[in-house]
């Protein structure tokens, strides 16, 4: 333990001294100026400062101000009092103000608040002994919250926080560690809203296309879309094969002995438990369809289904940020009045459960506050412009192995910034202007694009999306990251070469049978080293 602890010591240290290096380094080259770093590679550097730094020290908070700061200094050529208001105005100022972000934080604040009410009538505990008992083992709750993810496709926020109120007690039950389920959660977010017609994230992708039917081409590039299909094909075949490798095998042992957190603890479980009364399985299933369905009409209400737009196209053109806001508004006053009708629960204990929810809110929130400021630094800096002149710069002369980069180029933009839309923005345009005189090349393309954007947004610690899987799953946020990590990693590597493929191949069933394929055999191999891996355990 002690040799452990000297080297995460040492690792930390260094992590530091590169860190102090790479900043003078850049207030040497900056000379003082503000914006002389714009638009160039050191846009990317701040968060990759805190990524890192929070992989390396599990320190969320901290690793992202200090982020945060150093793309201040970049911003204003190390200018201390410009620094403090840059990071100020246009930082946490600029999140906190904005319409979309607030949303988001009351959609959170208000789910907090109807979770506990549900746990505080003892719903959830009521689901856990029901599904329990109709959930057979592990494999059938795994599987449970993957087909739960699926259908739940309009929108990734949505998603990952309803997942994880409705799974959470029949995955403890069935001692699945709190890693493992938010990366169920997480995995059934993104991946499945990306190949879903009617979700926000189609409407997004296709208001990226110019001149063209984006639409029509969100739906042709579906089947090549890989790292979303392989990582729904691969969560499936992992819980089939018993597979589990990284990290995320570690914190599966741990559950199984009942440490649902690998935190040295026995907890989850018997904290569900805990909380008895009157209530049975419809005082969770009742708050849960009601804001499912106050929600959906909340975001067809803001794509204008209500003043004659029809039902694909207002899903399309919704505001989810607005509808999910308004949804959760309406579910909470449902619940409340529902409670009371029941005699579940007093007055008093329905309006002491909104603190208590928010309260448990409070993480996830503050995580997010934090990266969106992250993202406004790194916006700033022009990260944008580098990138677009870095893929413009290669466009010509790599063509058919250029889905392939634009996946990689996808993948390391949405880890750096955290958001996926913003590397649709950038990225699909190029795309479209590049492959103009190959309509099939421009498809494979834009799949790529969006496949790289979710995988880099998957894997992020900053990405909203993965905040919010750890805040649906109640999981330590590094410890979600860290576990998530090498599974997200093994797709992107099966993904990249299946573009490769598809790049040369242009052939929509042939490329993706060599896509499914190449997945096979990985997790074959994965299977091959796990056994070999558990046998030397028990030996």
């Amino acid at each position: 333990m002690k040799k452990n602890q000297l080297i995460k010591r040492i690792v930390i240290a260094v992590a530091i001294l590169a860190i102090i290096g790479v900043v003078v380094a850049a207030g040497i080259v900056s000379g003082g100026e503000e914006g002389a770093l714009n638009a160039t590679v050191w846009a990317l550097i701040p968060p990759v400062v805190a990524i890192g730094l929070a992989l390396i020290t599990k320190e969320v908070f901290s690793s992202l101000f200090l982020g945060i700061l150093v793309g201040g200094l970049f911003y204003t050529g190390f200018q201390p009092e410009a620094t403090v208001l840059h990071i100020y105005n246009n930082g946490f100022l600029a999140s906190l103000t904005d319409g979309y972000n607030m949303g988001i934080l009351i959609f959170l604040a208000l789910l907090g608040a109807i979770v506990a009410m549900m746990n505080k009538s003892g719903g959830s505990a009521a689901f856990g002994r029901w599904a329990s008992s109709r959930i057979r083992g592990p494999k059938g709750a795994q599987l449970s919250t993957i087909g739960l993810g699926c259908l739940i496709f309009i929108d990734d926020y949505f998603n990952c926080l309803t997942v994880g109120s409705v799974m959470q007690p029949v995955t403890d039950k069935h001692k699945i560690s709190r890693a493992k389920l938010a990366y169920l959660i997480d995995a059934t977010a993104a991946p499945v809203c990306i190949i879903a017609p009617i979700s926000s994230w189609a409407a997004a992708v296709a208001g990226f296309v110019e001149n063209e039917d984006g639409f029509s081409l969100f739906l042709r590039a579906i089947p090549y879309n890989y790292y979303a299909l392989l990582t729904i094909f691969m969560m499936v075949a992992m819980v089939l094969l018993k597979l589990e490798f990284g990290s995320m095998a570690r914190h599966e042992r741990n559950a199984r002995n009942g440490d649902l957190f690998t935190s040295g603890s026995v907890t989850a479980a018997a904290d569900t438990d805990a909380v008895e009364s009157k209530g049975t399985v419809w005082e969770l299933v009742f708050p849960i369809v009601t804001l499912i369905v106050c929600c959906i009409i909340g975001m067809i209400y803001t794509g204008g289904f209500f003043t004659g737009t029809d039902l694909i196209n207002a899903f399309s053109n919704c505001d989810a940020s607005v509808g999910l806001a308004l949804g959760s508004v309406f579910a909470l006053v449902i619940t409340i009045l529902y409670y009371l009708l029941r005699k579940v629960l007093s007055f008093t204990e329905l309006m002491e459960c909104i603190p208590e929810g928010f309260k448990a809110m409070t993480s996830a929130i503050l995580i997010l506050v934090f990266a969106w400021t992250l993202k406004n630094m790194t916006d700033s800096l022009g990260a944008a412009s580098f990138v677009e002149a870095l893929v413009k710069s290669g466009a010509e002369s790599i063509l058919s192995i250029l889905p392939a980069i634009v996946f990689l180029i996808g993948c390391l933009l949405a880890f750096a910034t955290g958001t996926s839309w913003g590397t649709f923005g950038i990225l699909i345009p190029i795309v479209v202007d590049a492959f103009s005189n190959s309509p099939e090349l421009m498809i494979i393309a834009i799949s790529a694009c969006m496949g790289g954007a979710v995988c880099g947004d998957h894997c992020s610690p900053i990405s909203d999306t993965t905040i919010m899987a750890s805040a649906g799953a109640q999981c330590d946020h590094v410890n979600h990251v860290s576990t998530q990590l090498p599974y997200a990693i093994a797709c992107a590597a099966v993904s990249f070469v299946a573009y490769l493929a598809a790049g040369f191949v242009r052939n929509v069933f042939i490329s993706l049978i060599i896509a499914v394929a190449l997945m096979c055999v990985a997790l074959f191999l994965l299977k091959l080293w796990q056994n070999k891996k558990e046998h030397q355990l028990a030996a």
